[in-house]
């Protein structure tokens, strides 16, 4: 695997399990020094700095951010992950829910790019990722509060890339298709058929399956690296297709 990360520091929220931990596994094996900051980071991959940080709490966010430059000695790319899901119409969720998905979707990206800018502009090659979502470019049922968070988070990536690019610090996004992620199989877990549940998940993207976590951190490595030196702004859909293309059905 190429070692394009080499000498890098990398900071990555939510990484601890799912899609964050295929991120940070993956960062780490093209040659970066990891921090994986996790409300429970008891999963963190083996190797990474786990670091205990609630994005909810700007004061955990910067004593975590500075606990990373303490012992990694710099700050060069942020993966902004953490996430929490949420399901139903704009009718089902109570003021409280919403403001709860949108602290964590939305202004932990905010409170975490806050704390790690200063460290990020004296690096050479400063990259953010945001983790964006199909949600925030095609209409899902059943997701208004999440779809929310997530096309706020692609709109911010845009304003983000505006701003710092000036300062040498690239701001991108990723945005999955339904991954197989805990999330999804704890969704799963509680419908009536989870396989028939499952079946249409897959079926929902035009590749026919769900999203490999891992298919996502590839993503996310390539948009962190320096190879992608004049990509800045960006969303990229990582989705089997189930944002733009229109297929005939199967037979």
């Amino acid at each position: 695997m190429s070692a394009d990360l080499d000498g890098l520091v990398a900071v990555v929220t939510g990484g601890a399990s799912g899609i964050g931990a295929a991120v940070a596994t993956t960062l780490q094996r093209r040659g970066a020094r990891v921090a994986v900051l996790d409300r429970d980071p008891a999963g963190a991959p083996a190797g990474t700095l786990a670091v205990r940080a609630d994005v909810s709490d700007d004061a955990s966010v910067r004593d975590a951010v500075a606990t990373v430059v303490r012992e990694l000695g710099r700050l060069d790319i942020l993966v902004n992950n953490a996430g929490v899901g949420a399901q139903g119409t704009v009718a089902d969720n109570p003021d409280d829910e919403w403001r709860r998905v949108l602290d964590v979707n939305v202004l932990g990206a905010v409170r975490v790019s806050r704390a790690a800018l200063p460290h990020l502009r004296r690096s050479p090659s400063a990259a953010i990722v945001n983790t964006g979502s199909i949600a925030a470019t095609a209409g899902l049922p059943q997701r208004a509060l999440y779809s929310a968070s997530k096309g706020a988070v692609l709109a911010l990536t845009r304003a983000m890339a505006a701003d710092h690019l000036p300062e040498g610090v690239r701001v991108n996004c990723v945005n999955p298709g339904t991954a197989d992620t805990p999330w999804i199989g704890r969704l799963l877990a509680h419908a009536d058929d989870p396989a028939a549940e499952r079946a249409a998940l897959e079926a929902r993207q035009p590749h026919g399956r769900l999203v490999d976590p891992q298919e996502v951190a590839d993503a996310v490595a390539y948009l962190a690296s320096p190879a992608a030196g004049s990509t800045t702004g960006t969303a990229l859909a990582v989705d089997g297709g189930m944002n733009d293309l229109r297929l005939r059905p199967r037979t």
